[in-house]
């Protein structure tokens, strides 16, 4: 991938927000709480991606071409929140894993970005969903589903990690540092930008992870100053914290 901009790479060893971010998002959980509760939908029918092992552990390279990556089986996804397509939008995502990292590229097409000005990389970003940004959605816990993670990164390599429970909306997930990586490149002549996230299984799963693991996923995008929603597994509703709508991630060799 011909690389215009310099990738942005991030390590996790950073400081934590301050208190009123933190009591922003125990109100927005709350919320959330509440959305999720109000979409129930067990006649859901959950996709799968599928992430392939790799033997070692590598540094993150966002280009989907690269020996590293172009054996992972791509997932597209091209609608909106309600599932109405948006195709000039088609993203995709591809998936690896070693025994102590889950791997993630985001491939994201875009018709103009909505950044935020004077970006910063060296610690969390508030209210990072407001800009461009992909997200991922997991959790391991599948008889207590609406306990998962967030981890949220932009294209200009600001990201955002935390730990959801919408059954206990005033607990204060921001807090939690889930000390994964990221990585974020924008090709302004093919309209892309490329993200990448490394995520240690200790983050995510407290068992060791196993060819035929399984983990509930969803995966999201805002894009440009309209704000456009996409998801891979609708949430059918605005808010995407519908857990009972997630997909499965399975490990494969």
């Amino acid at each position: 991938m011909k690389r215009e901009r310099s990738i942005l790479l991030r390590t996790m060893d950073a400081p934590r927000r301050g208190t009123g971010f933190s009591a922003g998002v125990v109100i927005v959980v709350a919320i959330l709480s509440a959305i999720s509760m109000a979409y129930p939908n067990p006649s859901h029918h959950p996709e799968i991606i599928r992430s392939v092992r790799t033997p070692q552990d590598a540094a993150l390279n966002l280009d989907p071409r690269s020996p590293f990556w172009r054996d992972a089986s791509p997932i597209f996804f091209e609608g909106d929140n309600y599932g109405r397509p948006v195709q000039q939008l088609r993203t995709e995502v591809r998936s690896r894993w070693t025994d102590s990292s889950l791997y993630l590229l985001f491939v994201c097409p875009y018709l103009d970005l909505n950044l935020k000005p004077s970006p910063q990389t060296k610690t969390d970003t508030s209210h990072l969903w407001n800009w461009d940004v992909a997200e991922a959605f997991i959790g391991s816990d599948f008889q207590h589903i609406r306990r998962y993670k967030e981890f949220e990164l932009s294209p200009q390599n600001e990201w955002l990690d935390l730990d959801i429970d919408l059954d206990q909306p005033h607990r204060d997930g921001s807090k939690w540092n889930s000390g994964f990586e990221t990585a974020a490149h924008i090709d302004p002549e093919k309209k892309i930008w490329y993200g990448a996230m490394r995520i240690p299984f200790t983050a995510i799963d407290p068992q060791q992870p196993h060819t035929g693991s399984k983990l509930r996923i969803n995966f999201f995008r805002s894009q440009g100053a309209s704000r456009q929603l996409l998801a891979w597994q609708t949430p059918m509703g605005e808010s995407f914290h519908v857990p009972e709508r997630f997909g499965i991630m399975e490990l494969t060799r």
